[in-house]
C-alpha cells in the first residue's frame, strides 16, 4: 500500500468518526474505529496508541482489548499479547474472542496446556469448526491422539447436523484414521515412534471414505 492510499484511508476514517460522533457513538468506540483504520493503513504504532486510549477511556470495551492483543501478536510479541488478552478477560470474562487470541499467544510461548484449554473453551462456546480444526492440529502436534480423535468426532457431528458434505467427508476420514491409531496405541502391543505414527495417519486420511 502506498502512502497516498494510506493517507486516504485515514482521512476517510477521520471523516467517518465525525459522523459516528454525531450519531452518539462513544469516544472509546470512535478510538477503536480509528485504530482499525490505522491498521488498514499499516500504521501499527498509531493503532496501538488508539486501542490503548480506548481502553483508558472504557476498560470494558472488548473490541479495544482484542484489537490490541491481536496487533501485538502480529507484531511478534506473544508475551505482551497474552498479558493484554488476560487483562481483557479479567474485566470481561465473556470476551470469548480474547480466549482464542490468548490461546494462540500461549501456544506461541510454549504453554500448550493453557493454549489447548483456552481454545477448547472458545470452540465449545460457538461450535467453531475452524477453531476445532486448529485445536485438533495442536493435539496432534502434542501426540494426544485420543483428544485429537474426540475433537474430530465433534467436527463430524457438527458437519452431519449442518448438512456440510465436504466437512463431513473430511471429518469422517480423520476419525477413521485416528481410530486406527488409538487402537494401536498400546506400546507393548505395537510400539510406534512419533514419525511413523503421523505417516500412518496421513496415509489413512488420504484414502477415500
Amino acid at each position: 500500500m502506498n502512502w497516498q492510499t494510506g493517507t486516504a484511508l485515514v482521512a476517510f476514517a477521520l471523516a467517518s468518526l465525525a459522523t459516528r460522533g454525531a450519531l452518539g457513538v462513544s469516544s472509546a468506540e470512535e478510538l477503536v474505529f480509528q485504530a482499525r483504520a490505522h491498521e488498514a493503513a499499516h500504521e501499527e504504532d498509531l493503532a496501538v496508541r488508539r486501542y490503548t486510549e480506548a481502553i483508558e477511556l472504557d476498560p470494558s470495551n472488548g473490541d479495544a482489548w482484542t484489537g490490541l492483543g491481536e496487533i501485538r501478536m502480529r507484531l511478534g510479541d506473544p508475551v505482551e499479547a497474552e498479558r493484554v488478552f488476560s487483562a481483557g478477560l479479567e474485566r470481561n470474562p465473556s470476551l470469548y474472542r480474547a480466549l482464542a487470541g490468548r490461546a494462540r499467544a500461549r501456544w506461541a510461548l510454549g504453554d500448550h496446556d493453557g493454549a489447548e484449554a483456552d481454545l477448547q473453551t472458545y470452540a465449545d462456546h460457538g461450535i467453531d469448526a475452524d477453531a476445532y480444526r486448529e485445536l485438533a492440529s495442536w493435539f496432534g502436534t502434542d501426540g494426544r491422539t485420543p483428544a485429537e480423535l474426540a475433537t474430530w468426532r465433534r467436527l463430524l457431528a457438527a458437519a452431519n447436523h449442518d448438512g456440510n458434505a465436504a466437512g463431513w467427508s473430511e471429518a469422517h476420514r480423520m476419525v477413521r484414521a485416528l481410530v486406527v491409531l488409538v487402537d494401536r496405541a498400546d506400546p507393548a502391543a505395537a510400539p510406534e515412534d512419533p514419525d511413523s505414527t503421523r505417516r500412518a495417519l496421513a496415509h489413512i486420511a488420504r484414502r477415500a471414505p
